[in-house]
């Protein structure tokens, strides 16, 4: 680690993107790069998200199960994450029993340290403060960090609160994300987390964020931006530029592509399917190279 204290707390479409099925695991990959390399990754990573804890409905009976499930997937991985990171809604209601309760349950992550950012579901009357609670020691203003990790450096932003519509990020973060960039070389890995996409995925049910192009802004002399976020309780990928946003599935429910559809409600799935439509993802990510290797695996 460098520069910063390592933070502890408790496609559908897409620029020269390629899907392929390989030894029963969903790999998605920047055409061009190679799946596998004989050394060791310089880091590793997993990304879970959209868990609702406390979600009561026929699209899942039993949301704590499959996060379970999701949680033994990535403790079978092989190897030892550097650290998972979960993408929000954590919680389906932010009650204090369900914050608890996902709290608990990522313990059992074999994994040196997990990191999370809000959903707009761990937020819903309170301004977030129930889930800083209980997630937010080390972080800054709302939830919002960054540290540097194995000479990447990663940003956990917040863009749940203040809502519009749209995701917001607000000028408090806006300022820390240029600040937070400023002292790093161009040729600095950067990935970013959050859980509205920073990308006009499709406005129209408010899968965006009203103010990201501003931060967007601070990052696009980096030769190599990687976007997570979840909310969408799908993959999708886009390339803009040297930017490349990922959203990633759910453990929880599948929603509907946009469009299928007047709003995104929970799809419930024909018996034995629920499964496919829910997973992990992996990163990777090897000194020297510009672009991460993403993993997307469906439960098990």
């Amino acid at each position: 680690m460098s520069r910063r204290q390592l933070l502890r707390h408790g496609a559908w479409f897409g620029a020269a993107v390629g899907l392929a099925v390989v030894g029963g695991e969903v790999i998605s990959h920047v055409a061009g790069t190679a799946d596998t390399a004989p050394e060791r990754p310089t880091l590793r990573f997993a990304q879970l998200s959209d868990s609702h804890i406390g979600f009561q409905g026929t699209a899942n009976t039993n949301v704590a199960d499959t996060f379970t499930e999701a949680i033994g997937q990535v403790n079978r991985l092989g190897y030892t994450p550097d650290f998972v990171i979960h993408t929000g809604d954590l919680t389906h209601l932010a009650t204090p029993e369900q914050f608890d309760q996902v709290r608990q349950m990522m313990t059992g992550l074999s994994t040196p340290h997990v990191f999370t950012v809000p959903g707009e579901h761990d937020s819903t009357d309170d301004a977030g403060q129930r889930y800083r609670s209980v997630f937010g020691n080390g972080t800054r203003g709302d939830g919002w960090y960054g540290f540097d990790i194995a000479g990447v450096h990663v940003i956990g932003l917040v863009n749940t609160l203040n809502l519009q519509n749209l995701g917001h990020l607000g000028p408090d973060q806006l300022d820390f994300v240029r600040k937070d960039v400023a002292g790093l070389s161009d040729d600095t890995p950067i990935i970013v987390f959050s859980h509205i996409p920073l990308f006009a995925m499709y406005p129209q049910w408010g899968w965006g964020t009203d103010d990201a192009a501003q931060a967007l802004s601070y990052l696009r002399r980096f030769s190599s931006v990687t976007c997570l976020n979840g909310h969408v309780h799908q993959l999708f990928t886009k390339t803009e530029g040297n930017i490349t946003f990922y959203s990633g599935t759910t453990t929880a429910y599948p929603l509907p592509h946009p469009g299928d559809g007047p709003a995104p409600k929970p799809v419930t799935l024909p018996a034995g399917k629920l499964h496919d439509a829910l997973g992990i993802r992996e990163v990777t990510y090897r000194k020297g190279t510009q672009l991460l290797a993403i993993k997307d695996r469906p439960l098990e």
